[in-house]
């Protein structure tokens, strides 16, 4: 095997890895496996989604940090995860059934030898008890992955969600 040929392989069975987590992460949420997808994550995990704005062309920017739609943490987001188990939790009761679509994954060395920097596409269809009523959310997740203990895990999230106006209900679930 040549030198050259060593590199290519290397990335692309990391690239690989990467993809199997980010579609078990996704079976898990889909499914409800909540819990479990909790120990996908750092302890040290943020987890946020910034507004995206309506700016005139030539604009720096058209997502702000200064507000967000959420900013969590891991011991927020094991809240989430608790609430979502009580009968509290009534914007997810019936619960919805979502479906996360994953696409364009790009997988680029992080800060540290461990960790990984993963950009992808992300469709999330959502449906809610009887009627045929769809909601979308497109958006483009900004990952850390850090391996930890032999696996991934997942560092921090940052989801540019493309809606200016959401056009879901709420946001009860994950994204």
């Amino acid at each position: 095997m040549t030198a050259a040929r060593e590199p290519a392989q290397a990335r692309a069975a990391l690239r690989e890895e990467v993809l199997e987590f980010l579609y078990e992460e996704a079976a898990l949420v889909d499914a409800g496996r909540l819990e479990e997808w909790l120990g996908l994550l750092t302890d040290d995990v943020q987890y946020r989604m910034p507004l995206r704005l309506t700016r005139e062309r030539g604009s720096p920017t058209d997502v702000t940090r200064e507000m967000q739609y959420f900013w969590d943490d891991r011991a927020t987001l094991e809240l989430r995860v608790r609430r979502l188990r009580t009968d509290f939790a009534w914007a997810e009761d019936p619960p919805s059934r979502t479906r996360h679509f994953i696409s364009n994954v790009r997988v680029a060395p992080g800060a540290t030898p461990d960790e990984v920097y993963v950009r992808s596409y992300v469709l999330i269809y959502r449906n809610r008890g009887d009627g045929p009523q769809a909601e979308l959310l497109s958006g483009e997740r900004h990952d850390i992955l850090r391996r930890e203990a032999g696996g991934w895990k997942l560092a921090r999230r940052e989801f540019i969600v493309d809606q200016a106006t959401l056009g879901t209900q709420n946001l009860s679930f994950l994204v």
